[in-house]
């Protein structure tokens, strides 16, 4: 195997470092994310997730964050690398034609998130990843030039037609059936990776990522090692270089040391 000079790692959160059925963190994950840093190794977390909805991992020491899928990136002490909002008039769209079809939403901003309605999905998605449910917005009242992230409930075969007519200046990923994650077009994980990577000097070359999802495809296409969890999609399985054990079964340890990062 070629010697490989691994000097960063990012971490998907749900699936990858958190487990499903737990809603915890392996032990063996946090003793390799320990055992990473100490080598000089930088650990950074890369999440369509909020930066206020980390709160589960937050006892761990990383070395920054990706969150809302690349949209917005910050280091460890606060520093705000990155910062893309959704095209308004995207948002606009997307709560008109809401209130003509059933389409349930939820809009992400830096310091709140808030959904179009409490319905039996919405509620269970939120529980399904261990967070509250937001409040619903005042459809009158709605901040549309803000918007870092939003979450479409609607079904894969009908995503392309919805994101070319609807939200064209935006691009859509999933991990689940259930939704899509939708970011300001040309924004990734594999963007935000990049802003960390000029931010410690880091060569792509000497990086690994980790993931579950459709939207950790793009990382895991472009850093020197993508290593999808044996608990993975299909999908991405297919664009991984490697594919580890499951989340449960302490798969982010078991690639470390099959790369012998660890």
């Amino acid at each position: 195997m070629e010697k490989l000079n691994i000097k960063a790692v990012f971490l998907d959160v749900d699936g990858t470092l958190i487990s499903f059925k737990t809603n915890k963190i392996p032990e063996s994950a946090e003793q390799a994310i320990k055992n990473l840093r100490d080598k000089g190794v930088k650990v950074i977390v890369a999440t369509g997730r909020s930066i206020n909805s980390l709160d589960h991992i937050r006892h761990i020491t990383f070395d920054g964050f990706i969150t809302f899928n690349g949209g917005y990136c910050i280091t460890t002490d606060g520093k705000v690398m990155f910062k893309q909002y959704i095209n308004p008039a995207d948002i606009k769209n997307l709560v008109n034609y809401s209130q003509r079809f059933p389409l349930s939403y939820s809009l992400m901003y830096e310091d709140k998130v808030e959904i179009s309605d409490a319905t039996p999905e919405v509620v269970g998605m939120y529980s399904h990843i261990n967070i509250p449910v937001p409040p619903v917005h005042d459809k009158d009242n709605i901040d549309m030039e803000r918007v870092l992230q939003a979450n479409i409930f609607l079904g894969p075969e009908d995503e392309k037609k919805f994101m070319e007519t609807i939200m064209p200046h935006s691009v859509a990923s999933r991990w689940t059936p259930l939704f899509a994650d939708v970011n300001p077009g040309e924004i990734n994980k594999f963007t935000g990776i990049g802003h960390f990577c000029d931010h410690f000097g880091i060569d792509i070359s000497e990086t690994m990522s980790f993931g579950d999802g459709g939207n950790d495809i793009s990382m895991l296409k472009h850093t020197k090692i993508g290593v999808a969890m044996g608990n993975a999609n299909d999908n991405v399985k297919k664009i991984a270089d490697y594919v580890t054990k499951d989340v449960d079964d302490n798969g982010i340890e078991s690639a470390l040391i099959h790369f012998g990062v660890l």
